[in-house]
C-alpha cells in the first residue's frame, strides 16, 4: 500500500487552486506520492476537482485523497470527483459504508482502544491517530503490544525533526501524516517551492534512514 511505502502523507488546503497545484508539485518532485486534500473551506470541493484532474494530467503516479470529511454525502462527493482514499477527524461509521461499497480506503481519526476495535470491525486498514500530539508515540507503542497488527498513521504533532519522526516509527507506525509542520504557512507566503520540495526529499530520506 503507498501510504505504508512512503510513510508520509503530506496535508494540505488553500482555497487557490493555481497556488495548490505549485504545491503538488513540489511534493511531487521531492518524492511524495500522496497528497491529502484537508477539505475545510467553502467550494473545496471545486479546488479538489482542480487538483486532482491536474495531478492526473501532470503528475503520474500522484495518489489524491480528502480529509476533514464529517459526513457521508461528503465522501461521496469526493469519491465520485475521484478522491482515492477518505480520512475522518472522528470514526463515522455511515462513511465507512460509503467508502466500502466503493472499496476506497478510509482512515478514521481514534482516540482509544475501543475506538480502533470498531474501526477495524469495520474494515479500517489504517487509523488515524488523531490529534496525533495527544496520545503520542507511548499509546501507539501500547496498543501495538495487544494488537501488533493494528496500522497507525499519527496526525498532528508530527514535525520533520528526525527525533520526532525516530520516535513514532520505532513506536510502531506505518506512516505519519503532516500539514503546516511540512508545508507552512511562512513557506506559501514566501512561494518558496524549491524549500517545500527540498523540505519534503530531506523528510522522506529522513524516514527511509530511520526505518532501516
Amino acid at each position: 500500500m503507498a501510504m505504508r511505502e512512503n510513510g508520509m502523507v503530506p496535508l494540505f488546503y488553500h482555497p487557490d487552486p493555481e497556488l495548490g497545484k505549485k504545491v503538488l508539485r513540489a511534493c511531487y518532485d521531492g518524492g511524495a506520492r500522496l497528497m491529502e486534500f484537508t477539505a475545510r473551506g467553502d467550494f473545496a470541493f471545486e479546488v479538489f476537482s482542480e487538483l486532482n484532474k491536474f495531478a492526473l494530467a501532470e503528475l503520474p503516479g500522484m495518489i489524491l485523497g480528502v480529509g476533514s470529511v464529517t459526513d457521508a454525502s461528503a465522501a461521496s462527493l469526493y469519491i465520485q470527483m475521484g478522491a482515492n482514499f477518505i480520512v475522518t477527524p472522528s470514526l463515522r461509521e455511515d462513511i465507512a459504508r460509503v467508502c466500502n461499497r466503493r472499496k476506497i480506503l478510509w482512515s478514521p481519526g481514534c482516540g482509544s482502544l475501543t475506538e480502533i476495535n470498531r474501526a477495524e470491525e469495520l474494515g479500517c486498514e489504517i487509523i488515524k491517530l488523531f490529534p496525533g500530539s495527544v496520545y503520542g508515540p507511548g499509546f501507539v507503542k501500547a496498543i501495538k503490544g495487544p494488537q501488533p497488527w493494528t496500522e497507525v498513521m499519527p496526525t498532528g504533532g508530527v514535525s520533520t525533526e528526525e527525533s520526532n519522526l525516530k520516535a513514532w516509527f520505532e513506536a510502531g507506525v506505518c506512516c505519519v501524516g503532516m500539514g503546516s509542520k511540512l508545508i507552512s504557512s511562512s513557506l506559501l507566503a514566501k512561494e518558496d517551492f524549491a524549500g517545500l520540495e527540498e523540505i519534503v526529499r530531506s523528510t522522506l530520506a529522513t524516514i527511509a534512514r530511520i526505518r532501516k
